[in-house]
């Protein structure tokens, strides 16, 4: 009798483990898909001002404006991407063109100085600084849950219920150096 007792005692204790480290698994795999709606929510910001930074732009010469259709570009194709690598991706690239076409602008006096430009490029050094911090963020809770799934015992309830390593958020290959503008 007390062996079935110490067998019953332990296949709870056992359930209760699995019960417990399902939730964790859970909580953290909504905590990656929450923190990715907050840099969704920064990368919308940013998205609403460049249409002005755009239209800010438009009054100056032939190549400040490729590169202004180089943002709108890249603006909707991070509009029309689906998934959270082509997100990535795609923001990676709206990043670049932003970074050169701000260079344009800053290189040129006559659209550096009207306040209206000021403004944006206010807003939206402060809207990347945001991004940052969210995709900081997100790398962090992807990294708690990529813990969770592959050490040992929690992969065990990850693997019988399917929870997967997610991606974390990289820059692209290049990103880390200065855009360059020739004119």
């Amino acid at each position: 009798m007390k062996k079935l007792n110490l067998f019953i005692l332990l296949l709870v204790l056992v359930a209760l483990w699995g019960a417990l480290s399902y939730n964790n698994l859970i909580r953290a795999n909504k905590a990656v898909d929450n923190q990715w709606a907050q840099v969704e929510n920064q990368y919308q910001r940013r998205l609403s001002l460049i249409p002005n930074l755009v239209n800010t732009v438009k009054g100056g010469s032939k190549q400040e404006l490729a590169f202004a259709k180089e943002v709108t570009d890249a603006r909707a194709a991070f509009a029309n991407a689906t998934t959270v690598d082509a997100k990535a991706t795609a923001a990676s690239n709206l990043e670049t063109s932003l970074g050169r076409l701000i260079a344009v602008i800053e290189a040129n006096p006559a659209i550096a100085t009207v306040p209206l430009y000021q403004d944006l490029s206010a807003e939206l050094a402060g809207t990347e600084n945001r991004i940052a911090v969210e995709r900081g963020r997100y790398n962090d809770n992807v990294t708690q849950i990529n813990i969770a799934v592959k050490t040992f015992p929690s992969n065990m309830i990850a693997n019988l219920f399917g929870f997967e390593e997610r991606t974390l958020f990289k820059a692209e290959v290049g990103a880390e150096k200065e855009p360059e503008v020739n004119f």
